[in-house]
């Protein structure tokens, strides 16, 4: 019998999120690997989401592909970003990469920083691979 070995959903992106990276990818003036994503402390609230272009990926950089884009996830943030979409929406005033993040708690006033927990793993949604 197989043992049973659990993969988390750390980060996906909606339609919008993909679609707008491929297009600051396809604009870029410098060759990139990946859209790296990550967490730092700081900001009002707590927390803050990072995001920089990379031209080369660590070895302990949480590799994901979804529709097309290649991200990389900070290991450091890995406990913090489980189960969270990655949307891009713009409205009036605005337009920018928004995280819908099930462990977020709180958030500031502004919007630039926000109360982060690590996941809890009853809580995360996985799949199982049969591994040999």
């Amino acid at each position: 019998m197989a043992n049973a070995k659990l993969q988390f959903k750390v980060l996906t992106l909606s339609e919008a999120a993909a679609n707008r990276v491929r297009d600051i990818l396809a604009n870029s003036e410098r060759p990139v690997s990946a859209l790296k994503i990550g967490v730092k402390n700081g900001g009002c609230a707590g927390m803050s989401y990072t995001m920089d272009w990379v031209d080369r990926i660590g070895p302990y950089d949480e590799v994901i592909e979804d529709q097309g884009v290649r991200l990389v996830i900070d290991p450091k943030a890995i406990m913090f970003l489980i189960g969270t979409q990655m949307d891009f929406r713009t409205d009036k005033m605005s337009s920018g990469f928004i995280f819908n993040n099930p462990n977020q708690t709180s958030a500031c006033g502004c919007g630039e920083s926000v109360a982060l927990e690590p996941a809890k793993l009853e809580n995360v949604e996985s799949t199982s691979h049969p591994t040999a």
